[in-house]
């Protein structure tokens, strides 16, 4: 074989090897994906029941239910729909009713949401872009008005 040969050779293993990388690379990341969705959005039946989303709004009024061995119930809403959740384990200092919430979990085929993370706004004008978002299109956004950027 000759130098150019096995340059040719050497080039083509290696670029297998990178794709065969990248191939796994890919897979692993396509099972930790995770999309955002508004209440509204599920109450649309957009999302099929076992599928693994983000669910943000506000915590409704009046629907925290705390249950024996740290089960909670409460419902997240975004003014136009509300999704019953259901979550085991310790919440957040900040999650109170009328706060914005973050869930992480799977839509069971009942239509409620087994939560397995719940996160909660960290000050009073923190929301996360995709809960804003959600809420301004229902038009139920009441947020501080963003500041001007200061040079």
């Amino acid at each position: 074989m000759t130098r150019k040969g096995r340059r040719l050779t050497i080039i083509g293993v290696a670029g297998l090897v990178l794709a065969g990388a990248l191939g796994l690379a890919l897979n692993a990341m396509r099972d930790t994906i995770v999309f955002f969705r508004s209440p509204s959005e599920v109450a649309a039946s957009a999302v099929q029941p076992g599928t693994r989303f983000r669910l943000g709004g506000l915590v409704d009024a009046g629907s925290v239910k705390r249950g024996t061995d740290q089960l909670i119930e409460f419902k997240v809403g975004d003014g136009s729909a509300s999704v019953p959740v259901r979550y085991k384990g310790l919440l957040p200092d900040l999650f109170r009713e009328g706060q914005g919430v973050v869930t992480e979990g799977v839509l069971s085929p009942a239509g409620i949401f087994v939560a397995d993370t719940v996160l909660a706004r960290h000050d009073e004008t923190y929301m996360p872009r995709e809960v804003a978002d959600a809420l301004k299109q229902q038009g139920v956004w009441q947020g501080a008005p963003e500041k001007s950027a200061q040079r």
